[in-house]
């Protein structure tokens, strides 16, 4: 057997192993968080380090919906978010399309621009974003959690360094042939662009999504209160008396969909990093 032999023969069985203690490093918080919402305040205290519970139950999420309210939270976390990628896959789709195809004056800035904006800490802009929103007569609306959201940098980044792999011969060809730049863009660019707007769709929803602070501070009110923020008020509700298993009830609700939502675009997510990367 030969070195390079050996060497692959020995090195994937441990590349694998990796891998695996990797996925269960990261899955065993989430299972803890399902296991614990399925345990009644009083087995938790009974033995908080159990992986299952011995007497599984509903309950938790029952009290959730009926108690807490989360039904109408969880509606302000789907209007915010569906305002966001809406908002991003629109924009970011359309502006990266444009700093990768076309010339016009101020290109090199406007790109600068963008990698400077994603160079900036969130926190950096707070201030300026919450006087904006005040001026605008925003505070306490859902579109106020989600307008400094809607068209985030890293959305137009990706879509850019994607649509710089689609070949300009495509574009031209399909001016010659009498196209106009809305029919190219929606016809031709959009079809082939699948990957890049699924990472899109994935990353600005996780943006809205879990997103805690903006909403925090936006949100005068319960009524605009998003899934995190409820979550947050729930805990600082029952402060003398915590109740893990509301609360990592309230947990899995939140991760629940984010997680379905990796599981169905993931090949296309990965396909769309792994094209602006390489880019």
């Amino acid at each position: 057997m030969t070195a390079t032999a050996f060497r692959v023969r020995i090195g994937r069985p441990l590349l694998y192993t990796a891998v695996l203690v990797a996925a269960l490093a990261t899955l065993l918080p989430f299972v803890w968080v399902a296991s614990g919402s399925l345990r009644s305040l009083r087995e938790i205290r009974q033995d908080p380090g159990a992986w299952f519970p011995a007497e599984p139950t509903l309950d938790n999420f029952a009290r959730l919906f009926t108690e807490v309210g989360f039904g109408s939270y969880m509606i302000n976390s789907i209007v915010v978010a569906a305002i966001v990628v809406v908002g991003n896959v629109v924009a970011g789709t359309a502006a990266g399309y444009a700093l990768a195809k076309f010339d016009f004056p101020g290109k090199r800035i406007a790109f600068g621009a963008v990698l400077a904006a994603l160079m900036i800490p969130a926190t950096a802009v707070f201030v300026p974003q919450f006087v904006i929103t005040v001026n605008l007569g925003l505070v306490d609306t859902l579109a106020g959690i989600a307008l400094p959201s809607v068209a985030l940098p890293i959305s137009i980044f990706i879509m850019r360094q994607y649509a710089s792999s689609v070949p300009d011969e495509l574009i031209e060809a399909a001016r010659l042939d009498g196209a106009g730049e809305f029919r190219i863009f929606a016809r031709i660019f959009l079809p082939l662009a699948g990957p890049a707007v699924a990472t899109i769709t994935i990353m600005s929803f996780l943006t809205a999504w879990n997103n805690f602070i903006w909403p925090l501070v936006v949100a005068q009110s319960s009524e605009t209160y998003t899934l995190p923020v409820a979550l947050a008020a729930t805990s600082r509700a029952s402060a003398h008396v915590l109740d893990y298993g509301l609360v990592l009830a309230g947990a899995f609700v939140i991760m629940l969909p984010v997680l379905v939502l990796f599981l169905l675009l993931q090949r296309h997510f990965v396909q769309g990093i792994a094209a602006a990367g390489l880019k």
